[in-house]
C-alpha cells in the first residue's frame, strides 16, 4: 500500500512564479508522498526519477559553486560536488569505467565517467573556459555506450553557474 502522506511543504519563489518543495526529499511537490520513488499516482517512471535527480543536481552543483566560485581545478569541484550530494542523501559513484562493445566483445578503453548518480543521471564536470562541441560529444558518447537517458554537463568556471549548465536527453 502506498503512503499517501505528503511531506512538509515549503514555498520557494521560482522564476516563474512560487514553486511549492516538499522539503524532507528536496523534491518539487507534484502529488509526491514522503517515499523516494512513489508518488500518489503510483511509482514514478526512470524518466521521472532522473529529472528530479537532476534538480537536486543542479541544485548541489549550485552550492559548491556559489562557496568556492569559478578558477578551480575539475577534481576539486568533483569531489565537493560528491560531498555535497552525500550531504543530501543522494547516492553517486565517481570515476565510473566505461567500456565499449565492439563487435561484441567488451574491451576496456580507459573511459570514465566522472559521477553517476543514482545509477540514473551521468554528470560530466568541467573547469575550462567554455563549454566545446566535443564536451558535449563525449556526455553524448557516454550516454550512448551506457545506455542512460540524461546527462548533465556542468562548467563550473563560469561566473553564473547556471550559464555552464548543458542538460543532454537521449533520443530526444
Amino acid at each position: 500500500m502506498l503512503d499517501t502522506r505528503c511531506a512538509k511543504i515549503e514555498s520557494i519563489p521560482g522564476r516563474s512564479g512560487t514553486v511549492e518543495w516538499a522539503s524532507s526529499l528536496d523534491l518539487p511537490l507534484c502529488g509526491f508522498t514522503t517515499q523516494p520513488g512513489i508518488y500518489r499516482g503510483g511509482i514514478m517512471t526512470t524518466h521521472q526519477q532522473s529529472n528530479l535527480l537532476s534538480n537536486q543536481i543542479i541544485g548541489a552543483a549550485i552550492e559548491v559553486h556559489k562557496t568556492l566560485g569559478p578558477g578551480l581545478l575539475e577534481s576539486v569541484y568533483e569531489e565537493c560536488l560528491c560531498y555535497e550530494l552525500s550531504l543530501r542523501g543522494i547516492n553517486y559513484t565517481r570515476q565510473v569505467p566505461l567500456p565499449v562493445v565492439y563487435k561484441g566483445v567488451r574491451l576496456d578503453c580507459g573511459y570514465r565517467m566522472d559521477v553517476v548518480v543514482e545509477d540514473l543521471v551521468i554528470v560530466e564536470i568541467k573547469s575550462i573556459e567554455k563549454l566545446r562541441p566535443i564536451d558535449e560529444a563525449q556526455l553524448i558518447t557516454h550516454l550512448k555506450l551506457r545506455n542512460t537517458w540524461l546527462g548533465l554537463l556542468i562548467n563550473f568556471n563560469v561566473p553564473v553557474l547556471r550559464d555552464g549548465i548543458k542538460r543532454l536527453v537521449m533520443g530526444y
